[in-house]
């Protein structure tokens, strides 16, 4: 269990801001490591929490500033207010759809497909978004705000990858690569947050007693590693395209369907 509590965790550090689908990798190392079910599910779910906590350290500042413009009512605020109305879409649409989506889409088929999908929508956006006219988070539309929100429903899909769908939806908006990725990390907290309390609340009890170990040691893990990878996209997108996440996509989306044939 050492080692499922290791893979799972590193997969989930480095994957779940990039945009290539944790869950999908999740779902794919599970199969690998024949670690599948509702025991695992909730070990995948819990897991995720490490990542959140990731975002709030790296933008804790930030976030502060939000929470204190947020008493005084400044702009800060009204940015918080943005956040919030761009998690609404998916909530709405994730309540409706989400045991179906459970049942039907947790596989690697289905994720490999995903994946494919999503790489297809990256050369899309790449070549065709309009150019960059906002070129921070907090500038964000309200507009530009509801449309990241909408586009991230498309990450209901087990292995679009919720980072992927915002940061397209954020570039085919108008702001600047940076711009979306740190919008993208935004919204990941009350959307993840959500997400996973939601369905730890729901499936707490498939969970052994012993786990509790081996869960310590895959959110650490996932903590420091979604730390890192957070840094590095920072950087990654001030000179490149997300061309590279779609080859990747491509790739593994194609091995898995071959594999599950």
């Amino acid at each position: 269990m050492l080692l499922v509590a290791v893979v799972l965790g590193v997969v989930e550090g480095i994957t779940e801001f990039l945009p290539i689908s944790s869950t999908g990798h999740l779902i794919l190392a599970g199969t690998v490591l024949k670690f599948e079910g509702k025991r695992a599910e909730t070990f995948q779910i819990f897991i995720q929490l490490g990542a959140i906590l990731a975002v709030v350290w790296e933008f804790r500042a930030r976030l502060g500033r939000i929470v204190k413009g947020a008493v005084r009512g400044d702009g800060s605020r009204e940015f918080g207010m943005k956040i919030v109305m761009a998690f609404v879409p998916v909530a709405v649409v994730g309540l409706g759809v989400h045991d179906y989506v459970t049942e039907h889409f947790f596989n690697p088929v289905s994720v490999s497909l995903a994946l494919i999908v999503g790489a297809v929508l990256i050369f899309v956006v790449e070549r065709f978004h309009p150019a960059a006219r906002t070129h921070s988070a907090e500038a964000v539309s309200w507009a530009q705000a509801l449309a990241i929100g909408a586009a991230q429903c498309l990450s209901l899909w087990p292995g679009f990858s919720r980072s992927a769908a915002t940061i397209l939806g954020g570039l085919s908006a108008g702001l600047d690569r940076r711009a979306a990725v740190e919008f993208s990390f935004f919204l990941a907290i009350p959307t993840m947050f959500a997400a996973t309390t939601y369905d730890l609340a729901k499936n707490w009890h498939h969970l052994e007693s012993g786990d509790f170990l081996w869960l310590s040691v895959a959110f650490g893990l996932s903590f420091v590693v979604a730390w890192g990878s957070i840094r590095w996209l920072l950087r990654y997108v001030s000179s490149h395209s997300f061309r590279i996440f779609a080859w990747y996509r491509l790739i593994l989306g194609a091995a898995v369907l071959l594999l599950a044939r």
